[in-house]
């Protein structure tokens, strides 16, 4: 049998790529574990029987390998959540977009390559509602020999923000699937995995931060709600925001932050204040319809290192309310890139490839047309295609040359433009095509982005995230985008490079990003059950000429679909 040239050296390149012997390697345990949470015990799903998962420490520019066994009851996937994993798409973990699920029983060898991250990450599942239990902190250091861009903290602590139902968190996905209504709300945020002393039964296990005066803290934060965007803070105390989504920024002061569903943000604390104990504490932020989100308030406790009479009540920190829409937007449009000479950056300044993407909610159920009892059902789309999983995943198909699974026909534009943040919209604008509808790009397309979030069934925030790259946020704004005055108002000289946004209710954000990463990348809103009803899609990145610009092979231990 003759072998080609280009197809001998694809082998002996998957042959080094996927046998690092020199690669650190990790085990997660997929097992169910018993927790104590609000009064009562039950099972949960979790890696290696922690809750939050075990914290993953890597240096810039490290390759890793997790040998992942499911010996849970049900089907799961894992994601390097912002790891662009440079032509290995294999092991991103997208349920039926990159992968078919590891089965109960399985395993899977997964291989994590990183480039350009820099900060804090995280990892979860990317299977229904497991990521609720199955998820944990991914710390990216310096590259050895080189430091922080701020003096090197003392202390680092990661801080993951989560949440508790006491129902069974799939039976509240499958009724969420079945019903595509909003779905049962978490009964509990939750900080390093409790609830907070606000909450009953949950005094003893509270977390305590002790700190001491004349040290640097650097919180690592992660935002590992399904749902909810989060504003967080100290009391009497302001925070310095060095980071976010693994990328430095210009360092800039805030007494609260606010931190979309799946972003992570890095803050300096400097404990300065008269010694007591004082609240950290993190509550809702959506402007989703009332009583849609849970309205609670997660604490941890800051205690300062020393002797002294704290204060009978521990001080509470400012929150704004659940729907200052101002706050959250100021907060995001205040991160910047350094983009300075060692941290330089590169927006694409010649675009071809212009999109532009509505963000909207609808429901399926006009004219009496769903069951009894059924009416307040939603769906949600992307340039009103709404997204369904196929059966065999969408990377295996272009791989393979399978034919039915998905189609290219994404439109670039809405069909139909309209003033999309008006009071009242048409009934029949609600209703989307059904269908797995990607975006071809070719290989080192430069593409411009503009989402637009519109006002049908009342809309609603959406955090969308990007797998395979990290993107420019170069604009954003409220109300309809405007091609001609908007684009006159960007940042092209310090955006922040990220990998999840949050585009505002009744408005835009405009991103930039090379497609330089072969392979099929997944696309969605992150407000998992906005992803659920259909707010998702994927692009498909050509190979390049050279070897090193097409995609790998896949590994051996694929999961069979």
């Amino acid at each position: 049998m003759k072998v080609s040239t280009s197809k001998l050296l694809g082998f002996l390149l998957f042959f080094v790529f996927y046998h690092c012997q020199a690669c650190p390697r990790y085990k997660f345990v997929v097992t169910e574990a018993p927790y104590t949470r609000l009064c009562s015990t039950k099972k949960i799903l979790t890696v290696n029987g922690q809750f939050p998962g075990p914290t993953l420490y890597v240096n810039k520019g490290d390759t890793i390998v997790v040998d992942v066994y499911n010996r849970g009851n049900y089907n799961i996937t894992i994601h390097w959540h912002g790891v662009k994993q440079p032509r290995n798409p294999w092991s991103d973990g997208p349920e039926y977009i990159t992968q078919c699920p590891i089965q109960p029983g399985a395993k899977f060898r997964q291989k994590i390559i990183f480039t350009t991250e820099e900060g804090t990450l995280w990892w979860h599942a990317h299977s229904t509602w497991l990521p609720a239990t199955v998820h944990g902190a991914l710390i990216v250091y310096p590259k050895i020999g080189t430091s922080y861009p701020f003096p090197k903290p003392d202390v680092e602590i990661p801080i993951i923000l989560g949440e508790w139902w006491k129902e069974d968190i799939m039976q509240v996905y499958l009724d969420l699937e079945r019903y595509a209504g909003l779905g049962v709300t978490s009964d509990a945020y939750l900080i390093n995995g409790q609830p907070g002393d606000l909450y009953p039964c949950s005094k003893p296990e509270t977390l305590r931060l002790k700190v001491k005066r004349g040290l640097t803290y650097l919180l690592r934060i992660v935002n590992a709600i399904l749902i909810d965007g989060l504003f967080f803070a100290i009391a009497n105390h302001t925070v310095t925001v060095v980071g976010s989504d693994a990328s430095y920024l210009k360092p800039f002061n805030r007494t609260f932050i606010c931190i979309s569903p799946d972003q992570t943000v890095d803050v300096l604390l400097e404990p300065n204040q008269s010694p007591n104990h004082y609240y950290m504490a993190a509550s809702v932020y959506t402007t989703a319809l009332p009583g849609s989100d849970n309205n609670s308030t997660t604490t941890a406790i800051v205690e300062y290192n020393g002797n002294y009479t704290p204060s009978s009540l521990p001080m509470f920190p400012y929150l704004p309310e659940y729907h200052d829409a101002e706050a959250s937007i100021n907060f995001t449009a205040s991160l910047r890139s350094l983009a300075d000479k060692e941290h330089p950056i590169d927006v694409p300044m010649e675009i071809n490839a212009h999109l532009f993407y509505t963000l909207s909610l609808g429901s399926p159920c006009k004219n009496n047309s769903c069951p009894a009892g059924e009416q307040l059902r939603f769906i949600a789309s992307v340039n009103n295609e709404s997204f369904l999983n196929p059966s065999v995943d969408i990377l295996q198909a272009y791989y393979c040359y399978i034919q039915g699974v998905y189609g290219t026909n994404l439109p670039n534009f809405p069909q139909l433009f309209f003033d999309f943040t008006a009071d009242y919209l048409l009934m029949e604008w609600e209703i989307p095509q059904l269908g797995t509808e990607v975006r071809v790009l070719d290989y080192n397309s430069t593409v411009e982005l503009v989402f637009q979030a519109t006002n049908l069934l009342k809309g609603s925030d959406h955090a969308m995230h990007l797998h395979g790259h990290s993107f420019y946020v170069v604009g954003l704004g409220l109300w309809n985008f405007d091609k001609d005055k908007d684009p006159l108002t960007y940042n092209l000289v310090d955006p922040p490079l990220q990998s999840t946004i949050h585009v505002p209710r009744d408005g835009w954000m405009a991103i930039r990003f090379k497609a330089n990463n072969p392979g099929v990348w997944h696309m969605h809103c992150h407000i998992d059950r906005h992803m659920v009803w259909g707010m998702g899609t994927a692009f498909i990145v050509k190979d390049g000429e050279s070897l090193e610009a097409k995609m790998s092979p896949p590994p051996l231990d694929m999961p069979p679909c």
